[in-house]
């Protein structure tokens, strides 16, 4: 839940800074962590912002990366002074929370997969043959 802001920065400024932030295996196909649906709360009270995200996995390698590079690009907005990102676990995250835009980005064409499941299936078959 995204919740509304006081005078000052925007909600609106703060997401578009946050929408120009990238998990690093999400990056190549520009998907945001707010369209992957990290994005859980983020309050602003006057110069401080605080963001609370979740993670696609609490075994996220790039978590630290991600909190590092949130707090950095909001910081650059004119006005802010002080940027708490916080990881919360009280709502685990799932591919129902990625925006349209994240689904289309991050699907396989079915063209590129059908060879893969092609040379899964001759891999196993060979398998097979040879037990």
């Amino acid at each position: 839940m995204l919740e509304p802001t006081t005078a000052g920065i925007g909600h609106d400024e703060v997401m578009a800074a946050l929408r120009r932030c990238y998990d690093p295996c999400c990056k190549e196909r520009q998907v945001s962590v707010v369209d992957m649906g990290l994005v859980e709360r983020v309050t602003v009270d006057g110069t401080q912002v605080g963001i609370d995200i979740i993670l696609t996995t609490g075994w996220c390698p790039f978590a630290l990366h991600l909190l590092q590079m949130m707090e950095e690009e909001v910081k650059r907005l004119p006005g802010v002074e002080h940027v708490q990102v916080n990881i919360t676990w009280d709502t685990p995250w799932s591919p129902e929370r990625m925006s349209a835009l994240a689904r289309e980005r991050l699907r396989l064409p079915l063209e590129q997969l059908l060879p893969l499941r092609e040379a899964r299936l001759r891999s196993v078959q060979q398998e097979v043959r040879n037990d």
